[in-house]
Parts: C-alpha cells; structure tokens; sequence
C-alpha cells in the first residue's frame, strides 16, 4: 500500500480567516471625498478670487502702489454691476493685447458726468471719488450720459491717470471687466489688506 505524501506547509499558528472591515473601507472613501471636495474647492476659489495682477504707475495712489499685486473677484459681476467706488480690473475697448488696467467706478450705466472747472459732476452733483482739481476732463469736459452696461472709471490720482477720460479708453463696457479688486499685497507702505 503506497503511502501518501503530506506536504508539509512549515509551520501553523492559529490562523484568522481575514474578513473586509467595512466601517475601515467607508473611513478611508470617505478620507477620499473630503480631499477631492478640497482640490475642488480650492480650484473654484482659486478660478473666482485668487487671479491676480500688478498695477502698473502711480494712477491709484494713494490706494494703491505702483508694482504692487492685487487680487481680483471675477465672480463679482456675475449676477450685479460695479457701483460707484469699485475698484474694477478691465482690459481697455476689451483689447487682448494691453495690459489690465485699475481704476476705481466713478458713475454707471444711466449716469451723466460732466468735469467743469475741475469738479467732476455725477448726475449734477459733486463726485464724492474725485476730491482733488482735476485739470484735464478729456471727453466728460462735455456732458456724457453713460449707455447701459458701461461704466466711467478714473484714477485715484486723477491728474496722473489715463482713463475714462481719454477718447482711447473711454466708457468701460461691463464685457471688458475682468472683474472686482478686492484684495492687495503689500507694499513699500502698507500691509496687506482689502481695498476700500
């Protein structure tokens, strides 16, 4: 009678069957969900307020600096127009090639503005943004009325600002705002901040 051979499988211990602990697979899904949700979001806020740009020359002072980095919303506009007293970030007559350009809503759409005599008139009254001598009015030395969706936009530092004023920039039209400045980097004079 042939005797049979027992493999031999080294040695045995009390050996547990493994069993899939669900509650460890829904911990890890779950770990999962919450950091692709993370890089979901962070892409949005990124993509909504994190564009940013440099102001190029001395037109926003005192706000803002020259070469100092601001941070644009561009959801902003969506669903409101600027007011008056944004800080808006446009591209001038919406062209491609220039660079953007920041300046502060000074009227909207409906709005008439009139620069006489160095006061700048909103509807008649005086504009509360511009509060220096301005001595060149450009195109508001004659009553202009505002079409819907645009906007006049000047410098804080009115008499060193190319603008609304100049017949090659013009009233900006709500299609060539990239949007709202809301955040600044800090500068030779201030920290960061919101802008006002």
């Amino acid at each position: 009678m042939a005797r049979r051979k027992r493999k031999y499988k080294g040695l045995t211990f009390y050996q547990r069957k493994n069993k899939l602990n669900m509650s460890a697979i829904k911990e890890v899904f779950s770990y999962v969900y919450i950091a692709i949700f993370a890089v979901f979001l962070a892409g949005i806020l990124t993509y909504t307020f994190g564009l940013s740009t440099n102001v190029i020359g001395v037109s926003m002072e005192p706000t803002l600096s020259n070469g100092q980095t601001i941070y644009m919303n561009r959801f902003a506009y969506t669903l409101t127009n600027p007011e008056p007293g944004d800080v808006v970030v446009f591209l001038p007559k919406g062209n491609q090639n220039s660079h953007y350009y920041v300046k502060r809503v000074i009227a909207g759409s409906g709005d008439t503005i009139l620069i006489e005599d160095g006061v700048c008139y909103v509807n008649g009254k005086k504009s509360p943004y511009v509060t220096e001598k301005v001595l060149d009015g450009g195109i508001a030395e004659v009553e202009l009325t505002l079409e819907n969706g645009e906007f006049f936009c000047m410098g804080d530092n009115v008499n060193n600002s190319e603008d609304s004023r100049s017949a090659n920039i013009g009233p900006v039209k709500l299609k060539d705002i990239v949007g709202k400045a809301w955040f600044h980097g800090k500068s030779e004079t201030e920290k960061i901040g919101f802008i006002k």
